[in-house]
Order: structure tokens, then sequence, then C-alpha cells
């Protein structure tokens, strides 16, 4: 075991010297002749690093769903953000989008990629992956023992740029840092040819490539944190104007060639501000004490919340800063899917070994979106929550489908407010650990949220709302999964029986609304449409006898337009008569499943039904723990007398 340690200390030791250069200038332009892809500006390198592992470009009219959601838009995906970001498609295309003009050198490539929204929304991950990107990335050449690790292409001199431009077939940007030019003139006469060159990496912990400027102190903010110090302790032995007492250790110093993120960042004095301003649209900043300034190829990335944001913008005096602001919005989530994969991956990447029932993070996503969405005088809530899930949702009494767009011009700050997934994290780690099974059920984690709600320093109204959001519209959704899982554990091949029912109400509503006969397959005898039938099936969604013929009219008539369309049809492609039939089939059964779920002492028969569907519960992801609870919880909440 000991030789295998050995051997993979080994292997990456290798792996790193290969990746190791030490040369002097000459060298380095031997290498950029042959591959002059690594003389890249800091925004080409970081848009090289984000489109590397794929793009998926998805047109919408291939993908019913997404079409539901986008309209005709395309969309592409990042495969480097698809694994650790949901739901915010958009947001990560306008990141992509500012990324690809400023490594075409843009005016983005002279602005600041400034993320704003809600907390918990993930503007700090998206941060945190792209500095990961960096760390990742292949070792880059610099000058050595520069505290700016700059291009060493900007040891040629001004005059002759145009040849050695013309000969490595770049552009050569940018000047020798003070400490350098001073190393060049004293250290080397001039020659840069002789300039030693090696490579180095990028890190967060030390600080290579990567500067972090947290919030200051508006009553303390020294600007040496941005730009570096002068050493006074070499004050003694060097004139002040010589760059030998300059410590280039500030965040832009240190993320030269790479990022500088401002975390909070207008929580910083405007004054504080200045420099990087500076950095953005002179691509320099200032040297400390009374030195010239210094070139700077780097990234800056900002992030703070809206109400920061606000108060900044309505300030007059800050339209320098904001003109040179690339402004993306990171909202919550809004698709209930996407939703539910942020758990999952933030359950997978921890060490929560709990057994999850079924809908139990539905459940709890499904109270996240509702908070997140603003009221609409077009649908109620929940069907705002399907819509925006890419569900279709046809108007009640008619075919026409609701429009997502008309929605979304409602309400344009949608997603910017609501309930964070660390609350619903949180309420999730709390149903655990008061659980005796180490089992999480969506009842257990209702009644965690609940009482966390009750707890939340928010305005009574809004703590009302979201409590109705809980104990009446998720309840009521979760009662309608859970009689329809129940009722298909209880009825061998329900999907089955769902389709004949489905396909039975079409053929007899055609007729009828046709005025024609049915043929029998079996006897070829002609039939008339059975009302009865029709009947069972529209009186359990509350269609009435007189409103029973526009029913059938629109059923058929909807029907038809997505079969034209070259769409496929089964019992759940219009959504009243999916729910009629589901009612039909529940109501059918309904009885027998309370007598089962609730009789204390059983016959043979019903103790042999009562074990398979307990048997094909298990088979769907219930343990036996949490199949007892909800069965309980059905016979008292579903089936009352």
């Amino acid at each position: 075991m000991a030789y295998d340690f050995e051997k993979l200390i080994k292997q990456d030791r290798k792996e790193h010297k290969q990746y190791k250069f030490d040369g002097n200038f000459l060298d380095y332009l031997t290498i950029i002749k042959e591959n002059p892809g690594l003389a890249v500006l800091a925004h080409q390198r970081m848009h090289e690093l984000l489109i590397k592992p794929g793009v998926e470009t998805i047109r919408t009219e291939e993908n019913p769903r997404l079409r539901r959601i986008y309209g005709n838009d395309t969309i592409k995906r990042y495969r480097f953000f698809q694994d650790n970001f949901f739901g915010i498609d958009k947001s990560i295309m306008k990141i992509m989008r500012y990324f690809h003009s400023a490594a075409m050198k843009g005016e983005e490539s002279r602005q600041v990629l400034y993320l704003v929204g809600p907390v918990g929304a993930g503007k700090s991950s998206i941060m945190e992956a792209l500095k990961q990107a960096l760390e990742m990335s292949p070792p880059i050449y610099i000058l050595k023992d520069c505290p700016m690790r700059e291009e060493p292409l900007h040891l040629i001199p001004k005059h002759l740029r145009p040849q050695f431009e013309e000969l490595l077939g770049i552009s050569v940007e940018g000047d020798l840092c003070p400490i350098c030019r001073y190393r060049l003139k004293n250290d080397y006469d001039g020659e840069f040819e002789r300039f030693p060159v090696t490579t180095t990496g990028f890190s967060i912990r030390s600080r290579k490539g990567i500067g972090v400027v947290p919030p200051v102190d508006p009553n303390n903010q020294d600007t040496s944190v941005l730009s570096g110090s002068v050493d006074i302790s070499k004050l003694d032995l060097y004139p002040e104007d010589d760059p030998r007492v300059l410590s280039l250790n500030g965040a832009f110093n240190v993320g030269n060639r790479g990022v500088v993120e401002f975390i909070e960042v207008f929580k910083n004095d405007v004054e504080y501000l200045h420099t990087m301003i500076t950095a953005t649209q002179e691509k320099s900043i200032p040297s400390p004490g009374k030195g010239a300034m210094i070139y700077f190829d780097g990234i800056i990335l900002a992030h703070s919340n809206e109400a920061e944001w606000n108060k900044f913008k309505s300030d007059h005096t800050n339209e320098a800063i904001l003109d040179r602001i690339v402004k993306v919005e990171v909202p919550y989530c809004l698709e209930l899917d996407e939703e539910v994969k942020i758990y999952r991956k933030v359950l997978k990447n921890s060490t929560f070994n709990a057994h999850i029932a079924p809908h139990t993070i539905e459940v709890a996503s499904m109270f996240a979106i509702l908070t997140r969405l603003a009221p609409s005088s077009k649908v109620d809530s929940f069907t705002k929550l399907k819509i925006y899930n890419g569900e279709e949702i046809v108007e009640k009494g008619s075919t026409k489908k609701v429009d997502i767009f008309e929605l979304r011009e409602e309400a344009v700050r949608e997603g910017m407010t609501g309930i964070s997934t660390r609350f619903i994290m949180k309420a999730l780690d709390t149903t655990l650990s008061e659980s005796e099974f180490n089992c999480i059920n969506p009842i257990a984690v209702i009644e965690t949220m609940v009482r966390a709600v009750k707890d939340l320093a928010i305005a009574e109204d809004e703590k009302k709302r979201y409590l109705g959001f809980l104990q009446d519209t998720v309840k009521k959704e979760y009662n309608k999964i859970l009689e329809k899982e129940v009722t298909k554990a209880f009825i061998h091949g329900y999907k089955e029986q769902a389709e004949s029912l489905f396909n039975n109400y079409l053929d007899h509503a055609e007729a009828y609304v046709n005025m024609t006969k049915l043929k029998d397959k079996n006897t070829g005898e002609e039939l008339e449409p059975d009302i009865k039938f029709l009947q069972s099936i529209e009186e359990q969604i509350g269609i009435t006898a007189t409103a029973a013929q526009g029913f059938r009219q629109d059923v058929t008539s909807y029907m038809f337009t997505v079969m034209r369309g070259g769409g496929k049809i089964d019992y759940k492609s219009y959504e009243p008569l999916k729910e009629a039939i589901e009612k039909k089939l529940t109501s059918s059964v309904k009885e027998l499943s309370r007598i089962i779920t609730k009789a204390r002492v059983r016959d043979k028969e019903q103790d042999s039904k009562f074990d398979a569907m307990v048997e094909s519960m298990n088979e769907n992801g219930y343990c036996p723990h949490c199949c007892n609870v909800i069965l309980k919880y059905a016979a008292n909440n579903l089936w009352k007398d």
C-alpha cells in the first residue's frame, strides 16, 4: 500500500515538472512562436477555460418543455456550470456573453462584471466557480520574481513591438511594472533577452493571480489593500521614489492576469472604488507613493444584494462607476424541477445519509418557489408554479394556453425576493435531527417549515402569506400527490387504466361533438355515445350538464390541434381531463383504500391487498417507517368519514 502512495506522489510530481519552465526571454519567444495562444489576456483565458468543457446549444423548437419556458429563444448550456447551477440559464448566458465580448477586447474588457441578487441565489458560488476555473488552468509564463506576475512580452520596447508582433503573429499590450523596469536597467543592462522567465499557477490561498477585497470599514479605508504600499523599513536604504521601496501586494497587484473579486462591493465608500474605475477603463492602477501608474490586466468581479445596488444607483454622483459596470441579475430559481436539483446536489455533497421519502424535496421546493412568485390576476400561485416549470396549462373552458410571457411581464422583479435555498436546507437538517428513525418525509418537513416561518423576522402579512402556502396550498397539493400515490400502489396497472379511460372518453366525446356513432371493435355494431360514461368523468371536476357540451368540444378541439402539430397525446395532454381521469380512478378505490389503511382487523383478502400495496410503495422508494407514517396520514386526512 505504501508503494501505491509513493507512486501517486511521484506521478503528480512528474506531471508538475512537465509544466515547469525556467529560461530566459529568448527561450520564451521560441515557445510563443510555436504556440501564440499562450500569450492571451485575462478575459480571453477565462473565456477559453469556461467553454473548454463544452457548450450545448438547445433549439427550443426541439424541446417542448423548454419552448414553453423560453419561447423561440436559443438556449446555451455550458457544461462548466451545468452540474452546480440550476434554473439560472439566462443569468449564466449573460455572464458568458460578457466574457465572450471581453475576450475579443470589446468594451466589456474594460468593465466590471457585477452580480446582484437575493441572499443564497448563487452569486458567491458563481464567483467561486470562476476562481476555481483559474486554479485548474495550466500554468502561465511570467517574469521571474515579478510581484505583478506579468506577461514577459512587456519586455519588448515600444519601437520594436510592430516587428515582433509581425514575427509572432500576436498583439502585445502592456508595460513593465516599476520593479521589473528597474531590474532590466540595472541587473541586465537593458538586455531584455536575458531577463529570466518562469511559470506559475493560480491559487486562492497563496494569492497568486486571485485577489479578494472584502468590505472595508469606511472610517479606516486604506488603499494599500488594493494597490500595495511603500515599505517604510527600506526608506533608510533607498530614496522614496526608488522602485525597490515598493511593496506591490495589494489585491490588484495579486490579481493581475487573473481576477480581483469585490465582496459586497457597495459597502465600501465611493472614494475607495476610484481605483476600480481606473483599473477598468484605463487598465492601470496607481503605484504606491510617487511612482507612475502600473499596467493591469485582470477581470474585476463584484457582487452585492439588491438593496445596496439600489442605494448606490440612486446617487447621481456615482454615474462614472455605474457606466463601467455590466450588471447581471442572479435571481432565485423559479423552475420546480431545477430547484429540486439544487437540494439533491447539496445533499449529495454532504454526509447526509438519512432516508428521504418520495416527494419530500419536491414539497420543500414547492414552498420555496411559491414565496418567490408575484401574485397574478390571471392564475393562482400554484398554477403559475406549474407554468414556470414548463407544464402545459390550458385555461378552463378554453383551448387557449396560459401565456408565460404575459405572466412575466406582470412581475419584472420576480425571483429577487422570497425564501432562500439555505432556509430549505436548514429545514431538512432540522427535520432529520428530530427524527428517531433517520428518515424524513413531506409531512415532517412541512411541520418544520411552519415552525421556522413563525420564527422569521419578517412582516406579519408576509408571514401569514408564507404560512398560507404551507398549511393550505402545499398541503393540498401533497394530499393530491399522496392520494394518487396510494391509488397507484393499490391499482395494478394504474397508467394503463388511465390511458384506457382517456381513449374511451375521447372516442365518445368526439362522436358526441360530431353527432356520429361509434363502431364496436369486436362486433362492428354501431353505438350511440355513452353520455353516462362521459358524465362520470366530467363530474369529477365539477362540469355540469349545461357546461358538458362546451367541455367536450374544447377537449376534442385541443387534441386535434396537438395531433395536427405532430405532437403525441395521452391522458396527461389536457390538464382538466387529466385531473378528471385521476379523480375517477381515485374515487373508484377510495372506500376500499380507506378501509384497508384504517381497519384494525382485516380479513384475509384485505390483508393480502394491504401487503401488496405496502410492497408496491416500498418499491417506489418508501422505507417501512415512512410507509407506515404516510399511510396513517392518508387514512386520517385523505378519506375522512
